[in-house]
């Protein structure tokens, strides 16, 4: 897996050249990008990190450029800074997932601790959705007929009460059981409803 890397946006070349020194100095990999479209043209989203983004730029600006990456899916987390911050930018920047808001000019340790926060904040959201995605690949072979048992399960319902809900015999409804069990290959109720509830989380 790659490294956790910042990458910064940023057309002032004096700055791009000012931070990289600053996160090098850290042993952090960094890489940097004069405009939003560089970036984007570029952006994979599997890399782990954390943006350093500039707003204001020619051409995309760094909130546009925030609503792209926020279209293509999961984004990283985003560290604002401008020269020119006002409060309807940083409720903006906000509100299309920017986790920090820093002003220039500023001093290296707080960027430095924003930074930390960020890769953190990353680095527990991909295991968060590896954990969702492993659960939803478990559930992926049961057959709607079987999510709606399964749902019916986790809720704490028995087998004679999701019969009566489906209109079906009891024999069927334990049979849906079996297979829920079989073709998720988990062998307890407990750990039924674990899988249930991560894949559940921030289902789509």
């Amino acid at each position: 897996m790659d490294k956790p890397t910042v990458f910064i946006v940023d057309d002032d070349q004096g700055m791009r050249d000012s931070l990289e020194r600053i996160l090098t100095s850290m042993h952090l990999p960094v890489e940097s990008f004069a405009s939003a479209e560089e970036f984007l043209a570029k952006h994979d989203a599997a890399r782990p990190g954390c943006l350093v983004l500039d707003v204001r730029m020619p051409g995309m600006s760094g909130i546009e450029l925030q609503a792209k990456l926020k279209e293509k899916g999961r984004a990283l987390p985003i560290i604002i800074i401008t020269g020119f911050g006002d409060v309807p930018m940083v409720v903006a920047c906000m509100k299309h997932g920017a986790i920090d808001f820093i002003e220039k000019p500023f001093r290296a340790e707080p960027l430095l601790a924003s930074i930390r926060r960020a890769l953190e904040h990353d680095s527990t959201g991909r295991a968060a959705e590896q954990i969702r995605e492993e659960a939803r690949r478990k559930l992926s072979p049961l057959t709607p007929r079987e999510m709606a048992v399964l749902d019916k399960l986790v809720l704490g319902k028995g087998v004679k009460e999701i019969a009566a809900d489906f209109g079906l015999s009891y024999k069927t409804v334990q049979t849906h059981r079996a297979h829920v069990m079989e073709k998720t290959g988990i062998d307890s109720l407990a750990e039924l409803v674990r899988v249930w509830l991560a894949a559940e989380f921030n289902r789509t």
